[in-house]
């Protein structure tokens, strides 16, 4: 599996998301950027656990995903956050990168993988990127494909 491109479908994905109303169109990454601007979800660190099937045939990487919200209001800042994090609906960032699972037989990201998931949220709280503070969290996301490529 090609790792940049796994990170680039991410990304690109993630910036399918529809933001609440008044709030300014979601920045996207598949690295971590050297400065934000808010908001922002960026790919982040990744594990990848090699030969989950025999002879290369399958790998699994677990990206971990940070989401940023500008900290100039605690209150409303959250309620961005939240929405972001939900579940299901227009501004779902695990609803947009699961769209890009593709239909069944299709390759997820392009054809960068064989599937995906949005795994789960953790570390939801303030955050601290090249000297500003951000609310975020962080979503992980597991990756499965072909280990020989």
């Amino acid at each position: 599996m090609d790792i940049t491109a796994v990170r680039q479908g991410l990304a690109a994905a993630a910036k399918a998301v529809t933001m609440p109303s008044g709030v300014a169109k979601l920045k996207t990454f598949p690295y971590v950027p050297d400065a934000v601007a808010a908001p922002c979800f960026f790919v982040a660190e990744v594990d990848i656990t090699y030969d989950k099937t025999f002879g290369r045939g399958t790998d699994e990487l677990s990206f971990t995903c940070r989401v940023l919200i500008s900290a100039a209001n605690d209150r409303a800042s959250q309620r961005i956050l939240d929405a972001l994090l939900s579940g299901s609906g227009p501004s779902s960032l695990k609803q947009a990168i699961e769209v890009a699972r593709g239909a069944p037989g299709e390759l997820a990201l392009g054809g960068a993988a064989d599937d995906l998931r949005v795994e789960r949220v953790q570390g939801y709280r303030w955050y601290e990127h090249a000297g500003a503070e951000y609310v975020g969290a962080e979503l992980v996301i597991k990756v499965i494909g072909d280990g020989s490529s």
